[in-house]
């Protein structure tokens, strides 16, 4: 039982060392990043790609394998989030032209210092964003994210908080204090923004969905241009989406 333990420890280190920044690398990247010895990375690998889980690459390098993929694809956050959403999402995007986000709270306090995007919607005239499917944002620079910060507890934020905010942009919200009052704004009247606090010129307007059995807290927003961003009319059709959504949701378990 150790043995297999530590082999999937091993494993584990192996898949890490993939990145958005870095989706391919070679053996000897990896033998550097996991310390792991270059006998033992070579096995590792040639039994990744044996099972699909890693794929060889030009370049003598490897990447995520079809294998992989597929059983990611398994996930509730796939089959049952995800595709449920798609519909709601596309109709907001029809509403508004523009960036569509759809983020889950992955993890503990002080650790979920970031929301996973799950899904996402764009098009030609969208404006260009950092999120990508499976990528990480954080929390208190993202509209997706505040929404999500504004469903936690008081204890869950003394957690959180424990660990100091980095600043994205110069407008990025890094005093506890402050963001703990636009969190309570945010709950006040049932969606959470951000303005140029991830990437200057942008502006998002976020909900979060009502709580789901056997599902992470959700929330659903937009991401749109300083000079396209009238929050009095995004603001309604992205809590009707989260309402919308989470219905979708309960009617399908």
């Amino acid at each position: 039982m150790a043995e297999d333990a530590g082999m999937l420890a091993r494993t584990m280190r192996v898949l890490g060392c993939f990145s958005e920044d870095e989706p391919a690398v070679t053996a000897a990247e990896i033998a550097a990043r996991t310390g792991l010895p270059t006998s033992t990375v070579h096995r590792l690998l040639a039994d990744l790609v044996g099972h699909g889980l890693l794929a060889r690459a030009p370049g003598h390098r490897y990447v995520v394998g079809p294998r992989l993929w597929e059983l990611g694809e398994l996930s509730p956050l796939a089959l049952r989030l995800r595709e449920t959403a798609l519909p709601h999402m596309a109709r907001l995007y029809e509403a508004t032209g523009e960036n569509v986000h759809l983020a889950v709270l992955d993890g503990p306090a002080p650790e979920a210092s970031d929301a996973l995007f799950v899904g996402r919607v764009t098009g030609s005239g969208s404006i260009p964003t950092l999120s990508r499917m499976g990528g990480r944002q954080p929390l208190h620079t993202t509209g997706v994210g505040k929404a999500l910060l504004s469903t936690r507890d008081a204890a869950w934020l003394e957690r959180y908080f424990e660990v100091p905010l980095e600043r994205e942009t110069l407008h990025s919200v890094t005093d506890p204090e402050v963001l703990r009052a636009e969190l309570a704004r945010a709950r006040a009247r049932g969606y959470a923004t951000t303005r140029e606090e991830m990437t200057l010129g942008n502006v998002s307007v976020a909900a979060p969905v009502a709580p789901v059995q056997g599902l992470p807290p959700i929330a659903i927003g937009l991401v749109v241009h300083l000079e396209r961003a009238d929050e009095r009319r995004l603001a309604p059709l992205v809590v009707q989406a989260a309402r919308d959504l989470h219905a979708d949701l309960r009617a399908a378990r």
